[in-house]
């Protein structure tokens, strides 16, 4: 059945533990790559996940902080996950899940030194190749929410100076950059992330601050595999392994 609950390690955390289904979203690399690109700085006092599913960024981000966490996610099947997944790694002390709409919530927020989304990378047109199954096309496509929405919200969210980062395909990022200064989302860093050496780009983190100066840092680029294939050193860090060089 595509709806059994199947758990596992989170990564090379072995002190973390995360419940998925098959037939539901299960996190990527895209994932990984934001929570840990992110800057969690001291002005930090809360982190809102936008769009959690299952909860596994904000899983990721305990292993780097103690700042309270809430995961917002509209499809109840992914919060009852998602909450699953909090109190099986007894995190409910630090991560809250909330169920519905981000566009909603945010009217009534408190303001909040960091917003992180992992959203739909797809628009949803004629040539629109839609799954069958609801819970991923909710989740790859703009079905409940587009990136327009999503970048507002952050911003009626954020304190002044809060940050917001993303992670999304590099053929948006003009659309990005301009939603993020119509909405006072001052872009602040960019960095490219690689399959392998000689390859294009197929992920792009981007991070702004709202109502920062202006002022661009395109950072190294990040190879995700070596030639042969396997991960490169650094995502192995990312993934939580102890990698000497």
């Amino acid at each position: 059945m595509l709806n059994v609950e199947v758990e596992n390690y989170l990564l090379a955390h072995n002190n973390l533990k995360i419940i998925q289904r098959k037939d539901m979203f299960n996190f990527s690399l895209d994932t990984v790559l934001l929570a840990n690109f992110c800057t969690i700085n001291k002005n930090v006092k809360k982190i809102v996940d936008f769009g959690t599913n299952n909860a596994a960024i904000p899983l990721i981000l305990s292993t780097r902080t103690n700042k309270d966490i809430l995961g917002i996610e509209i499809q109840k099947e992914a919060v009852e996950l998602a909450k699953k997944n909090i109190t099986l790694n007894k995190l409910d002390n630090q991560i809250e899940i909330v169920h519905g709409d981000i566009n909603e919530y945010v009217k009534n927020a408190s303001k909040v030194g960091l917003v992180i989304c992992n959203p739909p990378f797809f628009k949803v047109d004629e040539e629109s190749n839609l799954n069958e199954n609801e819970f991923l096309t909710i989740a790859r496509h703009e079905i409940k929410i587009d990136l327009e929405r999503i970048i507002k919200s952050a911003s009626v969210i954020l304190d002044n100076r809060g940050r917001f980062s993303m992670v999304h395909r590099p053929d948006r990022m003009i659309e990005i950059l301009n939603l993020m200064q119509k909405y006072e989302i001052e872009p602040k860093r960019i960095r490219f992330v690689y399959p392998k050496v000689g390859r294009e780009s197929h992920v792009l983190l981007v991070e702004g601050i709202y109502k920062g100066k202006k002022g661009l840092k395109i950072e190294p680029p990040l190879y995700a595999h070596n030639e042969d294939g396997s991960y490169s050193n650094e995502v192995r860090r990312m993934f939580g392994e102890n990698i000497d060089e």
